[in-house]
């Protein structure tokens, strides 16, 4: 329990803490820091598998079911990567905080739309007022928080795909890698060619380790991850997962200074609201069970 505990707190942790990360890569386009973190994630996670010396899952791949849905997952992991890459870059890491706050409420909805979970009143409660903040925060700024719906349901949706999937966390993040380096390496190739390559023509050496160092910060949390998650109930890694979003929201307040007014304040305490309804549930719910065992 303890190691599990330890190992998943170190990926949100690292999770928490990429805003500094994508900061650093300022003179990198998002699209570009995006196409590297796909090609230096697969160079790591290849290195990964051929320590391991095991490519049995390769012949699951075959299966047009299994390829299609990964082909989608992939997808839906990319333009994840990417939204969050320029939120970050553009000055909008408390928002894309939120979407990570909304995501286990996205998660619920979507297993009972999609699974046929069947949901609780007090999760429809949770969800409720989730959405009263989202419309608050809507109605304060004049718009709709797309960043944050967007993160929301793009990894909700990703989330829901890896639950059915019929391979682990590495074998599952490589194949993903593998559908999107076609896309990353001519990306890289064109802009090569036209002499856009920010890694080759004006990056300093400092930059050009960053994006290297995306391939380890990218597979490395998605592995302690996979660990923990193994080794410690649900009811926990739901409560560590908020540790993630509440880093990148201290981080944005504190450390990059974004505009967090009062009025703005109040659709996050709903949804944080919702938030410890949810867990609180779940906490309440496991108890009964745990003491019968």
């Amino acid at each position: 329990m303890r190691s599990g505990i330890i190992y998943a707190a170190l990926a949100f942790f690292c999770w928490g803490l990429f805003p500094i990360y994508f900061h650093a890569l300022g003179e990198v386009p998002p699209l570009q820091i995006l196409a590297h973190r796909m090609l230096w994630s697969l160079a790591f996670l290849l290195v990964l598998l051929l320590l391991r010396r095991d490519w049995k899952w390769l012949q699951v791949v075959r299966q047009p079911r299994v390829f299609f849905s990964f082909v989608l997952s992939a997808l839906l992991l990319s333009a994840n990567w990417l939204v969050y890459i320029w939120s970050v870059m553009n000055h909008h890491v408390i928002e894309a905080s939120l979407g990570y706050f909304i995501n286990p409420l996205v998660n619920i909805v979507l297993g009972y739309l999609i699974l046929k979970e069947r949901m609780r009143p007090l999760q429809w409660a949770a969800i409720g007022v989730a959405a009263l903040g989202v419309a608050w925060l809507t109605w304060q700024a004049g718009t709709v928080p797309w960043i944050a719906l967007f993160l929301a349901l793009s990894f909700g949706g990703y989330g829901l795909l890896r639950k059915t999937a019929a391979l682990g966390p590495l074998e599952g993040l490589s194949f993903e890698t593998i559908v999107l380096f076609p896309l990353a390496a001519g990306y890289v190739i064109w802009l090569t060619v036209h002499g856009q390559n920010v890694f080759i023509n004006t990056a300093s050496d400092t930059t050009r380790w960053l994006l290297i160092m995306a391939g380890p910060l990218t597979a490395i949390p998605l592995l302690l991850f996979a660990t923990g998650a193994r080794k410690i109930p649900l009811s926990i890694l739901g409560l560590l997962q908020y540790l993630s979003p509440t880093l990148q929201f201290l981080l944005g307040v504190w450390l990059f200074k974004e505009a967090f007014s009062a009025d703005r304040l109040v659709g996050f305490v709903l949804i944080w609201s919702a938030l410890a309804l949810f867990a609180g549930e779940g906490l309440l719910r496991r108890q009964p069970a745990a003491a019968k065992a």
